[in-house]
């Protein structure tokens, strides 16, 4: 296996695969590593869309507009307007691709419409878009013989050399999770599209692939990341007795659906003017809010208006998902509650995916680029990871271009220095799910100063143990994933204790005002003296 080449992409989503094309299509050459099969990502999971401007009757400030409100004062504007003003030319490259978009029997896009949203404008192929464009990619992909595609190799650490200013990339080491042997890989640029960390909560919508690696490799590097505390919880996902959530797409409520308590009353014209179709954080705290005050474990989703034959066709996969579970979307309530979703900070990068550290890209739900904000607007992830990945495509090409980084400058293999214990293994388990307890417990929807400091607490010493172990036994990919989510979490219990207001995701009931002048968090590891 070559272990050297200008470009190592790690994941395999929409971010990932998108700058890979576009990086071998100017000549690179490009490996991707997957830590599972090339087909798990986040992108795979996505049901409702990509958001764009494409309708005569829409405009592309009515989206910044929308995108500007439901981020909450933090979004940085300059990032929003670009970012979505590149969408449709970027939708447009995929289409190209291949990918077919759900059309009506004119021919013209078959628009969905999500909360927050003042226009019907998410393109969508029925209520599996985001299978659908990682299929695309992937046949691209397949076409291009610049790029090789690994899976099953997990990614460790960077390797960097130098510091201060002087810091440069040189590298990777990642783990063959089929013969446990750890790889030393060489190269000057380094793209981290390795998706969110929605798996550090006990309940999620994400698959169990989403453990912050990105976020805590680039931590680990040095390089800053911004606004953890900012979590966004899926309002609709369907409860069941198991952890388990399957994720009732919002475009479900874009459609008619109503949320309604126990009584039957639909309640949500009572915390906005939007109602069902209000931004996620103000639908994920009023359904929170409703459970609370009534002792109930859930709130009903009710598009019992729709016929069968409607809902079959325009959410194949949701209907027949819910049917497997007892409920029949025509005729039924789903029973529904809030779930870990989406990652709306990260590794802080510019609008070309650049972050301080040289030749170190993220782009996708890893990055933090300032679009999202406070709060994510429904189908706008998508949209700003092929934007993003297109312009660090032409960012990379000029980088390389003027890099004086020398090929021949030596990089230290791995040393594995532990050995195993059966004994101790079963303590890791423990301890995966003691933090995704902790976090659900102390740092959900609804937090508060002491629930924050419980969970530093306690985190800090899952941390110990958790290094204790990275230290003394040979890695495997569970002890490398818990690693990873006790960091983040760490980071997201230090974000939201910095921020001494409420603002979007972020609700604390000892801080209940917004503060005039919104500003970002950050953390950075400091650097050894």
């Amino acid at each position: 296996m070559n272990s050297s080449y200008d470009i190592l992409v790690l994941g395999s989503g929409i971010a990932g695969l998108s700058f890979a094309l576009k990086a071998a299509q100017a000549g690179q050459s490009v490996a991707i590593l997957t830590k599972k099969t090339k087909a798990d990502s986040n992108t795979n999971w996505a049901q409702g869309g990509i958001a764009a401007v494409t309708d005569p009757t829409d405009d592309v400030e009515k989206h910044i507009r929308d995108t500007l409100i439901a981020g909450d004062g933090l979004c940085r504007e300059k990032a929003v307007r670009e970012i979505l003003r590149d969408g449709p030319a970027r939708v447009q490259e995929l289409v190209e691709l291949g990918l077919k978009f759900s059309r009506e029997a004119d021919g013209t896009y078959d628009l969905g419409r999500e909360g927050g949203h003042s226009e019907r404008r998410i393109l969508h192929v029925k209520d599996m878009t985001g299978k659908a464009i990682e299929d695309a990619l992937l046949r691209a992909l397949g076409r291009e013989p610049r790029i090789a595609l690994f899976e099953h190799l997990f990614g460790i650490d960077l390797i960097t050399s130098g510091r201060g200013k002087q810091k440069r990339l040189r590298g990777l080491y990642a783990l063959d999770v089929h013969d446990s042997r750890v790889m030393t890989f060489r190269a000057p640029v380094i793209m981290l599209s390795t998706g969110g960390a929605g798996r550090v909560y006990q309940y999620s919508t994400n698959p169990e692939i989403a453990t912050g690696d990105g976020i805590a490799m680039a931590y680990r590097a040095g390089v800053e990341v911004r606004n953890l505390e900012f979590i966004q919880f899926h309002p609709t996902t369907l409860f069941t007795a198991d952890q388990k959530r399957f994720l009732i797409s919002e475009a479900v409520r874009g459609e008619g659906a109503v949320l309604r308590n126990l009584e039957g009353e639909a309640f949500m014209g009572r915390y906005h003017q939007q109602a069902d179709l209000a931004p996620r954080d103000i639908v994920a705290r009023a359904i929170d809010t409703e459970m609370k005050s009534s002792g109930s474990p859930h709130v009903w989703l009710d598009i019992t208006h729709r016929n069968a034959t409607y809902l079959r066709k325009r959410f194949p996969k949701i209907y027949r998902t819910c049917k497997q579970a007892g409920f029949d979307l025509a005729k039924d309530y789903l029973p529904v509650v809030p779930a870990a979703h989406y990652t709306c900070g990260g590794v802080a990068t510019n609008l070309a995916g650049e972050t301080a550290l040289p030749g170190l890209y993220a782009c996708g739900e890893v990055a933090c680029t300032g679009l999202h904000g406070a709060n994510r607007l429904a189908s706008n992830s998508l949209l700003e990871a092929v934007v993003i990945a297109h312009r660090a495509a032409h960012s990379v090409s000029q980088y390389l271009a003027k890099s004086k980084t020398s090929r021949a400058t030596p990089i230290p293999e791995w040393r594995d220095l532990g050995g195993t214990d059966d004994d101790e293994r079963v303590v890791v388990s423990h301890n995966w799910d003691e933090l995704r307890r902790t976090m659900w417990d102390y740092v959900g929807i609804m937090r508060t100063t002491k629930r924050l400091e419980r969970a530093r607490t306690r985190i800090a010493t899952l941390e110990r143990e958790i290094q204790d172990y990275y230290w003394n036994f040979s890695v495997d990919p569970q002890l490398l994933e818990l690693r990873n989510l006790v960091t983040v979490a760490h980071l997201i219990v230090e974000s939201a204790l910095s921020r001494k207001e409420s603002r979007g995701l972020h609700a604390i009931t000892d801080y209940p005002k917004t503060i005039k002048r919104a500003t970002d968090s950050k953390v950075q590891l400091s650097p050894r003296s």
